[in-house]
């Protein structure tokens, strides 16, 4: 749960003083920069904090402590005679110490409930409402990754696209359908898939994909199959798209690209965007947003390489775990942006989104 932090509660060490070792002006002076880089994404000067801060303070002595905290490494000038803007450092010291945010009201809570109810609607139309509505609030990029079907199997099928590829569908228990291409053997007879469906349906009889691999692999290896060695290759193969090594992947709903990319001020930033998608669509991409949602009780927030997900300076990520009733994770949703997302306000949207896409996912 998402507990009120106020603008005194500060982080502090042993000897008493404010997070990093700040003292009390300092620490608001920082907190200031970043509330205000936050909502404007320009550099901030003496003269807008003099009349912004709690307390009474000149001009010249904010440069003074805003030098020590640029000397510091928690603040940097982008150009000569201009404000000061916080660097990843000082957004850290902030986020862990200083940032402000609240719980919400029924009425939102009551909203995005609403908003994700999955009556009359597939699971992906739901994930992709949720994804959407991540981004509208964020003004973001939003992620939101689902599970692969754990279900048990009611009917699998091969379906033949031409030289050595086939498809691979499989029907749950629940009705949902997952679509895998396959590689089959050179020279495999069409009536060879026609063999390996009839072979798994005979044996699926409601069990998990996880289960249904054992048994084949077991009368496999027990010489009990009547299957010829190009049929066995494709039953293997047809079990292995959802078992083994990638069971962990899923469907990986992402929205709100275009808030990233009008952010982009130059060439190299539009470069560096582009990248970032192209790993977001990655299978291992998939796997460790899923390793940070499990490292998490609950909303964690990364900036700039801290992740080490794509190692992309200047954006932060925002992830919360969804999960069932054993507590166990069985999805993830997070939300990717510049280093001045509101922090304070997609929290906790963050964090009870998270708790309906558990329900949902259960």
């Amino acid at each position: 749960m998402v507990r009120k932090k106020l603008a005194t509660d500060l982080v502090h060490n042993v000897s008493g003083r404010p997070a990093g070792g700040l003292d009390t002006r300092a620490a608001t002076i920082l907190r200031e920069v970043v509330e205000q880089y936050v909502a404007t994404g320009s550099p901030v000067g003496s003269q807008t904090l003099s009349r912004n801060l709690p307390f009474a303070v000149s001009p010249a002595t904010i440069r003074n402590v805003m030098a020590d905290l640029t000397g510091a490494g928690l603040l940097f000038s982008p150009h000569t005679s201009a404000g000061r803007l916080p660097t990843e450092k000082g957004l850290r010291l902030f986020v862990d110490g200083m940032l402000q945010f609240g719980s919400l009201s029924d009425e939102e809570r009551r909203s995005i409930a609403g908003k994700l109810e999955a009556r009359g609607r597939s699971l992906e139309d739901t994930l992709t409402e949720a994804s959407s509505m991540l981004s509208g609030l964020s003004r973001a990029a939003s992620l939101v990754l689902a599970p692969k079907n754990e279900g048990g199997v009611k009917h699998i099928e091969f379906v033949a696209l031409g030289p050595n590829r086939a498809l691979v569908v499989l029907v749950g228990l629940d009705g949902r359908v997952e679509n895998r291409v396959i590689e089959t053997p050179a020279g495999m007879p069409p009536s060879a898939l026609t063999q390996a469906a009839n072979y798994l349906n005979a044996r699926g009889a409601g069990q998990t994909l996880e289960e249904l691999r054992r048994v084949v692999s077991d009368e496999m290896t027990a010489n009990q199959s009547e299957l010829d060695q190009l049929t066995a290759e494709v039953v293997e193969s047809g079990l292995a798209t959802w078992g083994g090594g990638s069971s962990r992947g899923g469907t990986l709903i992402v929205r709100g690209q275009g808030q990233l990319l009008a952010d982009v001020t130059g060439t190299e930033r539009l470069s560096t965007i582009q990248m970032l998608f192209e790993r977001l669509e990655t299978q291992e991409s998939m796997l460790r947003l899923l390793e940070l949602a499990e490292e998490s009780e609950g909303v964690r927030i990364f900036i700039g390489a801290e992740s080490g997900l794509f190692g992309v300076s200047g954006m932060a990520m925002v992830v919360a775990p969804a999960r069932n009733e054993e507590n166990r994770i069985v999805g993830a949703i997070g939300v990717i942006g510049p280093t001045r997302i509101n922090y304070g306000r997609i929290i906790p949207v963050m964090d009870y989104t998270a708790q309906v896409i558990g329900q949902i996912l259960r």
